[in-house]
């Protein structure tokens, strides 16, 4: 008996240090201050200034209406569309934290010189966490791409 005892404290404390160390951990990809906006963008890739979304490792910046406060980066990968959020994930919104692509290879924030591998997303320097990501869906029929989250 005194064994189901110390075994069943042994498991409470377990579950319990368990619980406390998951509850602390952040499960958010961006600062708890990241807009919140609806994205809802479709781009016909026929048209002009689409273009660059063509072929692999073409992109684009998006500012149409329904893309975010600060716009968005989509770019062609040799299996489909990776599409950035152009605010910076790991600082508030303010004064030069709008990414932008540099090099065509990497994503770059001029606030505090952070950079990512534009084709992963993968930080590089400065910054801990990718830029948030949207979802999209191609049509290879009419050529047009849906952004949404």
């Amino acid at each position: 008996m005194k064994y189901i005892h110390s075994a069943l404290r042994i498991l409470t404390l377990f579950i319990f240090i368990t619980l406390a160390a998951t509850s602390c951990r952040s499960t958010d990809e961006t600062v708890n201050c990241f807009p919140n906006s609806p994205i809802s963008v479709v781009l016909n890739l026929n048209l002009p200034s689409y273009q660059n979304l063509n072929h692999p490792g073409g992109w684009v910046y998006v500012n149409e209406q329904g893309s975010g406060t600060r716009g968005l980066i989509v770019l062609r990968t040799n299996g489909g569309f990776k599409v950035y959020d152009r605010n910076a994930p790991h600082l508030c919104p303010a004064t030069e934290t709008t990414l932008s692509v540099v090099d065509n290879i990497k994503l770059f924030c001029p606030a505090d010189k952070s950079e990512w591998i534009l084709l992963t997303g993968e930080p590089i320097k400065v910054a801990q966490i990718s830029p948030k990501i949207y979802l999209s869906q191609y049509d290879p029929n009419s050529n047009v791409l849906s952004i949404y989250n």
